[in-house]
C-alpha cells in the first residue's frame, strides 16, 4: 500500500489541468462556440435582411444583380442552417463524465473537419459568386470600375480560400487537439 501511496504521490501532473480548471475550460469552451454561432446565425439574417431591403427599394434590377443576391441569400442560408443546426449538441452539453466530453470533443472535431472541408467551401462558392453577380450592374459601365472591383473581390476570395480559412483551421485543430491530449492525460491516470 506505501508503494501505490509512493507512486501516486510522485506522479507527475504539473503539465495536467485540475479537475476545476477543467470545469472551467469546458464551460468556456461551450460558452465560446455558442456565442460564435448565435454571430453566426445574427450576421446571416441581418444579410438577408439586407439583401431583401434592397431588392425591394431598388427598381428595375438587372438579371445579373438578381441572380447575385440569389447566390448570396443561398450563402446566408447555409451559413445560418449549419450554425443552428450544431448549436443543439453545445446547448445540450451540461455535465459529461470525462469520456463523454472527450467523445463530444472528438465528434467536434469531426465536424469541424466536415465543416472546412464542404459546408465552407460551399458556402464561399455561393457567396463569391453572389458577390461577382451582384457586382455586375453596377461595374459594368466602367471598364476601369470593373478591373477595379473584380481585382479587389477575386483578391478577397483568394486571400480568405488560400489564407485566412487554412490559418483559421489550424489554430482551432491544435486548440482543440490540445484540449483532447490533455483529456485524454487525466482520464488516463484516472484508470
Amino acid at each position: 500500500m506505501n508503494e501505490l501511496k509512493t507512486i501516486w504521490l510522485t506522479a507527475k501532473a504539473n503539465d495536467l489541468p485540475t479537475a476545476a480548471e477543467m470545469v472551467k475550460i469546458a464551460r468556456k469552451f461551450r460558452y465560446q462556440k455558442l456565442r460564435n454561432k448565435v454571430l453566426s446565425i445574427v450576421v446571416g439574417a441581418g444579410a438577408i435582411a439586407l439583401m431583401l431591403a434592397f431588392s425591394f427599394n431598388t427598381p428595375a434590377l438587372a438579371t445579373t444583380t438578381i441572380a447575385g443576391m440569389i447566390f448570396t441569400l443561398i450563402a446566408c442560408i447555409i451559413l445560418i442552417y449549419t450554425n443552428a443546426r450544431s448549436m443543439k449538441r453545445f446547448i445540450d452539453l451540461k455535465n459529461y463524465s470525462n469520456k463523454e466530453f472527450i467523445q463530444f470533443l472528438e465528434q467536434t472535431r469531426r465536424n469541424q473537419l466536415y465543416y472546412y472541408k464542404y459546408t465552407q467551401v460551399t458556402g464561399l462558392l455561393f457567396s463569391t459568386l453572389g458577390l461577382l453577380l451582384f457586382l455586375f450592374e453596377f461595374v459594368q459601365k466602367s471598364t476601369t470600375l470593373s478591373a477595379v472591383f473584380y481585382t479587389i473581390a477575386v483578391g478577397w476570395t483568394i486571400f480568405i480560400c488560400f489564407y485566412l480559412r487554412p490559418r483559421n483551421f489550424k489554430k482551432q485543430s491544435v486548440k482543440l487537439n490540445n484540449m483532447i491530449a490533455s483529456l485524454k492525460k487525466i482520464d488516463d491516470q484516472l484508470q
